[in-house]
């Protein structure tokens, strides 16, 4: 049985270029879904910390 432990301490290899874009384009569009997300969704922590602060003033 091989050690797996000693690829570690080899040198890295390039990636090809259309993996890498690839993989670039899927962090872009993850990116986008999740500003999206954010843009559509209440930021639950941020609307209690408005009501209360809103009722200690009252």
């Amino acid at each position: 049985m091989e050690n797996p432990f000693k690829q570690i301490d080899t040198p890295l290899r390039e990636v090809p270029p259309e993996l890498k874009a690839k993989v670039m384009s899927d962090i872009a569009m993850a990116k986008l879904i999740m500003e999206l997300a954010a843009l559509f969704s209440y930021n639950i922590g941020h609307v209690i910390e408005t009501v209360i602060n809103k009722r200690d003033k009252k």
